[in-house]
Order: structure tokens, then sequence, then C-alpha cells
């Protein structure tokens, strides 16, 4: 073999390891950021992982939200109206937050299934619904919260 053609070879080989290597690393470093989205009926029927970051969302069930009198915990109850989702949460809600509204929230399930949550997102007007949200309820929701921005 040619040196020339030998040289060019060994950069071409050293070009796709290194390319592989870097995007191995960028999988791995990104695999803990990745939450997946789940509505209440699925968690319900187990297709959501224990003590895995996830998403889950839908409406907050009326008479629902109870808060500790001492601390800024509070709990409250997520449903898709097929399932329902219990949600701990300890910190301040969004003023938005309210019961028969739109909700999602970020964070664990642990074994008995209820939803740690670590962030709690509420809609921002009267026409939104995040798209995760309205896809899964929608049987139950009108029209008008089926769309996003600008619709």
């Amino acid at each position: 073999m040619h040196p020339q053609r030998k040289q060019r070879l060994q950069m071409v080989v050293f070009i796709v390891v290194a390319a592989s290597l870097a995007v191995g690393l960028l999988l791995f470093a990104l695999r803990g950021n990745i939450n997946l989205f789940y509505p209440p009926a699925d968690i319900a029927a187990g297709k959501a992982p224990v003590g895995q970051a996830i998403r889950a969302g839908g409406m907050v069930r009326a008479g629902s939200v109870v808060r500790a009198p001492d601390s800024l915990k509070v709990q409250f109850v997520i449903t898709d109206y097929a399932a329902d989702l219990t949600v701990h949460y300890e910190g301040i809600l969004p003023d938005m937050f309210a019961e028969e509204e739109g909700a999602v929230v970020a964070g664990m399930l642990n074994d008995q299934g209820e939803l740690m949550a670590t962030e709690v997102l509420a809609k921002h007007d009267e026409n939104y619904m995040p798209p995760e949200v309205a896809e899964t309820l929608h049987p139950k929701v009108d029209a008008q919260h089926r769309g996003g921005y600008g619709q």
C-alpha cells in the first residue's frame, strides 16, 4: 500500500472512531435528562418507570387539592378521565394552578404509584393547554383547548 493512501485510511478510521465516541458520550450524558410524558392511564397501567424522571399531565380533579397547614407541601390528583394520579409536591404552586384546570407535573413515581413532583406547570391562559395533555384528554376537551399558540 502506498504510504499516502495508508495515511488517508488511518485518518478516515480515526475520524470514524472519534465521531462514534463523541456520539456515545453525548447519548450517555443525555440519558439522565430525558423526561418522557405519560398520561395517568398509562401510569395506572404500569407503563411508566418507577424511580425515573417522567412528566404527566391532565386535569386537576375538583376537590383533590390538600395543603399542609404548616409547610408548602400539597397533594392533588391529576386525571385524564380514564385514571387518576396522586401527586405530592413541596413548593410554591404556579399562580394559574387551579382545580378543574390543566396541569403538567414532572417528577418520579414512587413504589405506591404516586408521583413525587419536582415541578408543576399550569396552563398560562384560558385557551391554552399543553399538546401532550390535550391529546390524552381528547374526548373530554372541547375544541378550543386542543390548539397550541395562535390557534
